[in-house]
């Protein structure tokens, strides 16, 4: 059996764009619903477009939101854009609902000024020395797009923050539990060496 991540296919999109970036490191990835290769994968992708009530619900209702939960107490789990948000403790998008809660937070409208959604390139700013962004410095460029933000998080588990008017979050950890606002798969080298070392995590 050989090594190779997991991407939840759980009925929302990028999940192709996803597995063709780890293509391109040479990385097999599965983009699978089934129990159990989620189990033997060596690490999971929790990927995601569109709106979070809807998504949380198609998690619920693919009866894989237990399976992730236990998977990410034993290897390392990234969301991905709405992946990410998912991973919070609620979402006020459309309706309010609840999150996976393994990251402290609700997800809600980023209050800005600004043009919404915010579509395009910005700098990330780092804390925690997350492994995540290993070998990557303070400035560097990655590509957003996205309205609803984390928001009343735990300073503890913020590892990036962007700016869009006002400090975002933009990526997160808890344990194994790792999430990026932004698309790697989208953002050069500089996502592929964040996808680089996600695929490192537990290898």
């Amino acid at each position: 059996m050989g090594r190779y991540i997991a991407i939840v296919d759980y009925g929302v999109g990028n999940l192709k764009s996803v597995s063709n970036a780890f293509a391109y490191l040479g990385e097999e990835t599965r983009i699978t619903r089934d129990r159990q290769e989620l189990e033997r994968a060596d690490s999971i992708i929790l990927p995601g477009v569109g709106a979070f009530p809807d998504a949380v619900d198609k998690l619920r209702a693919s009866g894989l939101e237990g399976c992730v939960l236990e998977q990410g107490q034993k290897k390392p789990v990234l969301g991905i854009c709405l992946g990410m948000q998912l991973l919070l403790e609620r979402g006020e998008e459309v309706r309010p609902c609840a999150g996976l809660g393994v990251v402290k937070g609700r997800v809600a409208r980023i209050p800005t000024q600004l043009k919404l959604p915010h579509i395009g390139w910005n700098t990330l700013r780092f804390f925690h020395d997350s492994l995540l962004f290993r070998g990557l410095e303070d400035g560097v460029w990655v590509y957003f797009v996205h309205s609803f933000s984390a928001q009343d998080t735990d300073p503890n588990e913020v590892i990036a923050l962007t700016d869009y008017e006002i400090p975002v979050t933009a990526a997160v950890q808890n344990g194994n539990f790792f999430g990026c606002q932004f698309h790697p798969e989208k953002s050069g080298e500089t996502g592929l060496t964040i996808l680089r070392n996600f695929a490192s995590l537990n290898r």
